[in-house]
């Protein structure tokens, strides 16, 4: 039975990893969350791995840095309230809410401003560390 997950993407129950996740995301947002995927990689450090979890993808380091999906009408990053805080002045045209930014898929994806969110928040978890 095909059951439809929070994101919108539809599959046997929860995804067993993020490839699964993705094949499962229609397009155009599989093409967004691919896009997504990729500039979260360039920003994270290279031990850093993606899992599965709240039954989205996700990158780890130590703890999850950030969340990522896919909805009917946008893609999501989860980059915690901190760091939407932080960002709040650059985020202005964008919909977000207490721990989410949401991507229209029909306008281009903000890659720049997604990787300076996504090495601030590998920043605080570095930051944590060393206490």
């Amino acid at each position: 039975m095909k059951i439809k997950l929070r994101s919108g993407a539809k599959t046997n129950g929860a995804p067993k990893d993020v490839a699964a996740y993705l094949a499962a995301v229609p397009e155009p947002a599989r093409g967004m969350l691919g896009t997504m995927r990729a500039t979260i990689r360039s920003a994270v450090p290279a031990e850093a791995t993606e899992v599965i979890s709240y039954r989205i993808p996700a990158f780890k380091y130590g703890k999850v840095l950030v969340w990522y999906a896919a909805f009917s009408n946008h893609c999501s990053l989860f980059p915690t309230a901190v760091v939407i805080e932080e960002f709040k002045e650059e985020l202005k045209g964008f919909s977000t809410s207490k721990g989410t930014i949401h991507f229209p898929t029909d306008k281009p994806l903000p890659t720049a401003l997604i990787k300076k969110i996504v090495k601030k928040r590998v920043a605080q978890i570095e930051s944590n560390k060393r206490r």
